[in-house]
């Protein structure tokens, strides 16, 4: 399934179609359906301008980046326009009607938002193109326009992050008639989401009242990408330079907890890009956290949800290495899970007491070594029981990172104790 080939999209679909046809059912329906989008999109890099994550395809190694950032856009709209359906899904038949439906909004979408992507929907000779090879065509020229595999993460991550504001406003528009009104809106939107991003690199880059080198670099790498006009240029350039209150950011949340979510963890690689967090910026996050009206829990989850994916996606990202200490960033992880898992003992040791199979192999551990299929088993199930703490019902767990050793050291030892002792 190479995205460089004609045809790429139905290959696509008919590979995903099971695990697509999984987010219109009753159980994802009792989810909030934007945290299901997050916890979809930010495990794969997307939010980040990175894609390193690429829908457990076989062919991975084969793509290039630009084609894995492909994949990820067509399933990030799909499953936006899949969570956001308004009621479960009974047959085959009406999922196919409604990625149908879906297909015809993406090429709407762009058509009429990105005016510089626009596709004619005939061909040469006057055939009709269908909504597939439509969204294709589209997909290819929105691709075409990020980024370059660099070697940098900075400069991927600001050109090709904005990716994730396609997918936030898309979510608006398929509940929508696109007349011309709707399309000049939402291209009005377009327009301030980017300018409300260069908002958030100039608030978080005076968090502790100097501007670095490598924040500086931030802005010129973004307006390299955002397409903004030249008046808005002009003014992200002076905001940048003379900072700006965040009392008077004045960003178009929508109280919308994804949008706000991605302000948040914008502001918080910004401010990593100069490889750690001073006691001003850690201040200025909290502040910030709040005025989303978000609580510090929300702060905590979102440095989690980045540090996990740094550290899952190390060897990928290597070009953090002269930014990042890995050895720092795995310590405060640690810390952080440690903490969180305290929080939720008692949640914990019975969700243990709960699984047989688990309480059996700590015990057979308890005096004896395990083989190594043993101890994948013991990992698989001890992910199982993390998963009912509420952080991770939205944030997914860096499987790779988490090595059994690593889950025992984050594991309160009374865990252990109230689980096995006495039996």
């Amino acid at each position: 399934m190479k995205s460089s080939e004609k045809g790429w999209l139905k290959k696509y679909l008919d590979f995903r179609k099971d695990i697509l046809g999984e987010l219109t059912s009753e159980k994802r329906k009792a989810s909030h359906p934007e945290q299901s989008l997050y916890r979809l999109i930010q495990p794969t890099g997307l939010m980040y301008g990175h894609a390193v994550d690429v829908l457990d395809n076989p062919e991975n190694e084969q793509l290039n980046e630009k084609d894995k950032m492909k994949l990820l856009l067509a399933e990030s709209l799909i499953s936006s326009s899949l969570l956001f359906h308004d009621k479960p899904v009974k047959d085959p038949e009406e999922l196919s009607r409604l990625m149908t439906k879906t297909l015809e909004s993406i090429g709407s979408f762009y058509n009429n938002v990105f005016p510089e992507l626009a596709t004619p929907s005939k061909s040469f000779f006057g055939r009709k193109k269908t909504p597939l090879e439509l969204a294709e065509k589209i997909l290819d020229k929105r691709i075409e326009r990020t980024a370059d595999y660099s070697g940098n993460f900075w400069m991927q991550f600001f050109h090709n992050s904005l990716l994730f504001l396609d997918i936030f406003i898309f979510g608006q528009w398929i509940h929508t008639n696109a007349d011309r009104i709707v399309s000049d809106f939402f291209k009005y939107e377009r327009e301030e989401l980017r300018f409300s991003v260069v908002k958030i690199i100039a608030v978080a880059a005076h968090a502790n009242k100097k501007i670095e080198f490598e924040e500086r670099r931030l802005l010129d790498f973004f307006l390299q990408s955002a397409g903004l006009s030249s008046d808005k240029k002009r003014e992200a350039v002076e905001i940048f330079e003379s900072g700006v209150d965040l009392e008077s950011i004045n960003l178009p949340t929508n109280n919308s907890w994804l949008l706000k979510k991605y302000f948040l963890e914008m502001a918080i690689l910004t401010i990593w890009a100069d490889k750690k967090i001073e006691d001003q910026e850690s201040e200025f996050l909290v502040r910030l956290c709040h005025y989303l009206d978000f609580k510090d829990d929300d702060l905590e989850n979102s440095m989690i949800a980045i540090e996990g994916f740094v550290l899952e996606h190390w060897e990928q990202l290597g070009y953090l290495q002269n930014k990042q200490d890995y050895n720092e960033i795995s310590e405060r992880f640690i810390k952080r899970l440690t903490k969180l898992t305290e929080n939720n003992k008692s949640r914990i040791v019975g969700e243990v007491k709960e699984s047989k199979a688990l309480m059996a192999l700590l015990r057979k551990a308890k005096i004896g070594e395990l083989s190594e299929e043993e101890k994948q088993k013991v990992q698989m199930l001890m992910f199982t029981v993390l998963k009912t703490i509420p952080t991770f019902v939205v944030i997914s767990l860096p499987q790779r990172y988490l090595t059994l050793p690593v889950l025992l050291k984050i594991l309160p030892s009374s865990v252990f104790s109230e689980t096995l002792g006495g039996n």
